[in-house]
């Protein structure tokens, strides 16, 4: 019987192992988007504040300060 199971394994970590892939690679393509566009950062303030906030944290932890005021300096500007 464990013969039989051992392929099923296989296919299973496989497919959890795409699914990292996937997963981890998504995050960085969205991170790279939000770190070099201000115009998508807008998009993203606008459909999903949580991720963007996530993204701030993010990048005033690893030592990057401004962001969030340059963003919001920007965008204050535009709506008058």
């Amino acid at each position: 019987m464990a013969r039989t199971m051992e392929p099923l394994a296989r296919k299973i970590f496989k497919g959890v192992l795409v699914a990292e892939f996937v997963g981890v690679f998504g995050a960085y393509g969205l991170f790279n988007k939000m770190h070099t566009s201000q115009d998508f950062r807008q998009t993203m303030s606008k459909k999903f504040p949580f991720i963007l906030e996530v993204y701030y944290k993010s990048t005033e932890y690893s030592g990057m300060y401004g962001i969030r005021e340059q963003d919001q300096e920007k965008w204050l500007k535009s709506k008058s």
